[in-house]
């Protein structure tokens, strides 16, 4: 098939917190796509209810899940293979209890359950069936039932007294089973656990090949499955994610035994040598050693035992090994039917039977060869935090360092000294623990460098884990950027300003000049004892001084204002109740208003908010202030103002102010908070760059909405501190 084609899309279940299922996942996708010969996309489910969800809109073209979903997508699918676990393809689920309160199903009412997630067969379903078939409601039997994502978070909640109750998965109905899987989930607390009951079998979650693949790559997943499944064993630890042993084909399932694998070689030979090196005894895992079989050659040397290929290294190695008394190490290839395939050999000197005085030897041979190529796979996934050009560190919760690469010792040398004192630890720490990344990643400064930090947390192991990004030249670059936008917007401000402040400086300095004229003309005058002239002119004096303190005001205006636009965050904060500063505004147009709209309030319950109540008062004055004057008293029987205040989704205080006016054009609204930038006659231009200086001074922001025709709507959102 052609490398160009699209590849497969592999949904599996949610790994419910198991960090080393996520290193599985990656090896059981490699290799399954190395032995279809197909590339094999592999994800993992945030949710069972994500893999239902692209199972019924056929965005997938293999999903490994549920029982229930297996039996269901069965009959329209090309196949479904069921996990074998322990050699078994159906499996039971044990209810635990702490073993200093031992429960029975006669003991659980009122007892507190916790459960891995809804879909969960082994923990949740199934232990609910087995209640329901002894006649109990798990829903009235509890007095609280919780989801908390893993089987290891329910079992911590029972040892830590959160839960009283929970399901574990087990392949087989017994104690000792269900000891070895509390083990491996709670280590040495599993003796603080017991089980108490153990429920029907279930079938075995498995793998489904829907019809959104071709026949073509279905057969050949499918057979790449079942050999990976049937070879030496089943499949090897690393690749087995989910403890699966492999996988049968669902029809196989309804016989009483699984179809017998096909071994196509030994994984192991272990020999005992003589001090002439004949074979004393042998035993190999199963099949053909190096092509040849060595049943039944107990008494024959190496070399008529195996190929001359094979056997030289392994004389060779025993013979060193019993010489000097030490034991040894070698790997070779060997072309074994036309493939090569990797060996170690291991050996080490016995001690001398009875009446003798040369010591025997021991050899053990193993095909590595797919273990090879794992551990391949395996050290190249292990350097890439070795080899990671930036710093990755993971914390224990209490800040201790767990793991620091090279990259981070190198840009951090004190922090093994500082420890959870180091600046960088307490900046994570704190941080709020993410998953994937939303939103803008927080950047701190350390050690003269700014660093951006991606935190999330692996709940199931305990470990904070981070990602550095020295993000210095950038925020250099931001910093010259801003400056150089700023010197813009100042160069573009002390123009619009000098446009705006040239109006009443010209009629003021006119002004002053015709005063002190005047002024000159009267001293002439009163020394001649001409006082008629100056009565005569002193009314004119008067307006023109009139005029000049208009212009005066103007200036102070804008002096102001432009103040409000730059200076830092009003000083007299405290906490404010929007609804009151609202209706003062109201009061405060409401003349005006009564001309030309009806008004419409809406005030719902909000928090108060952290602000300067007379800036804020100033804001809404202003917004209120252009919703009426947006609005034509000729229309004073249609329009609307409109006044509410609600709270958002994360908490914060909206206030919005509407009106049903002439509304803006959209070549309008990026202007609108430009100082001196005006659409209306008269007006400088000042209002909604102060109110934007104002709310974003509080950490709000200014959003508005607008159509020729429709209106104006404004939106201030508030935060609470």
């Amino acid at each position: 098939m052609s490398s160009l084609s699209a590849p497969i899309r592999f949904l599996i279940y949610p790994s419910l917190g198991e960090v080393r299922e996520h290193v599985r996942v990656e090896f059981f996708g490699r290799a399954l796509s190395q032995r279809s010969g197909r590339p094999i996309v592999v994800e993992l489910a945030r949710t069972y209810e994500q893999v239902g969800q692209e199972l019924v809109a056929g965005q997938a073209d293999m999903v490994w899940t549920t029982a229930e979903q297996c039996n269901a997508y069965e009959p329209q699918a090309h196949a479904v293979l069921r996990a074998v676990r322990s050699g078994r393809w159906h499996y039971h689920a044990a209810l635990i209890c702490r073993a200093q309160a031992p429960l029975t199903l006669e003991t659980l009412q009122g007892a507190r359950a916790a459960w891995v997630a809804p879909l969960s067969v082994g923990g949740h379903v199934l232990a609910r069936r087995h209640l329901e078939a002894q006649g109990l409601a798990p829903d009235t039997l509890f007095s609280s039932q919780q989801f908390v994502g893993s089987y290891r978070n329910a079992l911590l909640a029972v040892l830590e007294g959160q839960a009283d109750v929970t399901s574990l998965y087990v392949t087989h109905p017994d104690e000792v089973t269900a000891r070895a899987g509390l083990a491996q989930r709670v280590g040495a607390s599993e003796r603080l656990l017991t089980p108490f009951a153990f429920t029907e079998p279930s079938i075995s979650d498995g793998i489904i090949l829907t019809r959104r693949m071709s026949e073509a790559d279905a057969a050949a997943v499918s057979s790449a499955l079942i050999a990976m499944s049937q070879e030496r064993g089943g499949m090897e630890p690393l690749v087995g994610l989910y403890s699966v042993d492999g996988f049968v084909l669902a029809s196989d399932t309804k016989a009483s035994r699984l179809p017998a694998p096909s071994v196509h070689h030994a994984e192991y030979l272990a020999v005992e040598l003589d001090v002439e090196d004949r074979c004393q005894s042998m035993c190999t895992s199963a099949g053909p050693v190096f092509g040849q079989q060595v049943h039944g050659k107990e008494g024959q040397t190496l070399p008529q035992v195996l190929p001359p290929e094979a056997a030289a290294p392994l004389e060779a190695l025993a013979r060193a090994a019993r010489h000097h008394g030490i034991g040894g190490r070698a790997e070779y290839r060997l072309e074994v039917e036309g493939q090569t395939r990797l060996y170690a050999a291991e050996a080490a000197p016995q001690p001398a039977p009875p009446g003798e005085s040369t010591p025997g030897t021991a050899l053990l041979v193993r095909d590595i060869t797919r273990q090879h190529m794992l551990e391949t796979e395996l050290y190249r996934l292990a350097s890439f935090p070795l080899l990671h050009p930036e710093p990755m560190l993971e914390l224990g919760e209490d800040g201790a360092l767990r793991y620091a690469n090279p990259a981070a010792h190198t840009a951090f040398p004190d922090l093994l000294v500082l420890g959870s004192r180091h600046p960088l630890v307490e900046a994570t720490l704190s941080l709020p623990r993410q998953g994937p990344v939303t939103g803008t990643p927080p950047v701190v400064r350390v050690a003269q460098h700014h660093w951006e930090l991606t935190v999330s947390s692996l709940h199931e192991t305990g470990v904070v884990r981070v990602f550095a990004k020295d993000v210095t030249a950038r925020k250099q670059m931001e910093t010259r950027l801003l400056d150089a936008d700023r010197r813009a917007a100042l160069g573009s401000l002390a123009a619009r300003v000098g446009h705006e402040m040239n109006n009443p400086l010209a009629y003021l300095m006119a002004n002053l000049s015709f005063v002190r004229q005047e002024i000159v003309r009267w001293s002439q005058a009163l020394r001649a004892g001409k006082q008629d002239e100056v009565l005569d002119a002193f009314d004119e004096v008067i307006d023109a001084l009139g005029e000049s303190r208009e212009g005066a005001e103007r200036l102070r205006i804008i002096a102001q204002n432009l103040h409000l636009m730059v200076r830092e965050p009003p000083a007299h904060r405290d906490l404010v109740d929007v609804r009151h500063v609202l209706e003062d505004s109201l009061a405060l147009v409401q003349n005006e208003l009564r001309h030309r709209a009806r008004l419409e309030r809406d005030f719902q319950q909000v928090p108060l908010v952290d602000a300067d109540e007379a800036k804020l008062g100033q804001v809404f004055l202003n917004l209120m202030l252009n919703a009426v004057q947006a609005m034509s008293d000729r229309d004073a029987a249609r329009n609307v103002l409109r006044v509410a205040t609600r709270t958002s989704p994360a908490g914060e205080v909206l206030v919005e102010i509407a009106d049903t006016g002439e509304g803006m054009k959209p070549d309008v609204l990026p202007r609108i908070f430009e100082p001196f930038f005006s659409t209306r006659p008269g007006s400088m231009g000042m209002g909604l760059s102060v109110c934007h200086a104002i709310v974003t001074s509080l950490g709000g922001t200014l959003r508005v909405e607008s159509q020729p025709g429709m209106g104006t709507r404004v939106t201030v959102t508030l935060p609470l501190e």
